[in-house]
């Protein structure tokens, strides 16, 4: 009779148990889900806003970035802040500096290292 009341008890543990975990999964799966709808919504809308800037684009300088991307782990322009390409974080040499300060605002300039297109900003000084 002891063992049965024994073996009821920490059924009924296990049991409250079981309930808890399966109540924290069951939290975790819909802020999961939660969460991979909202990165759904931002996906397209980035989709959405990059077909549109890729519009404007030349074809030849989007085959570049898209070969560079693919090179490069996703990533085929990178920042130029602070004197830093902000792809491979090498800092230029003065002389690839002065070589970006002198091309054209329109002109494609590439990190010497990575190779990425470097985006000149008005942060940048260049």
């Amino acid at each position: 009779m002891e063992r049965r009341e024994s073996v009821q008890e920490r059924l009924a543990e296990l049991t409250e148990r079981v309930s808890a975990v399966q109540a924290k999964t069951d939290d975790a799966t819909a802020r999961r889900d939660a969460a991979q709808s909202e990165l759904d919504v931002e996906a397209a809308s980035v989709t959405k806003e990059r077909e549109l800037v890729a519009g404007s684009v030349p074809a030849d300088l989007i085959k570049l970035y898209e070969k560079l991307r693919e090179q490069q782990g996703g990533v085929g322009a990178a920042r130029l802040y602070q004197r830093k390409c902000e792809g491979c974080h090498i800092e230029l040499n003065i002389t690839e500096l002065n070589e970006v300060r002198a091309a054209a605002k329109d002109t494609v300039v590439r990190c010497e290292n990575c190779r990425r297109i470097l985006v000149r900003t008005a942060e940048s000084g260049l």
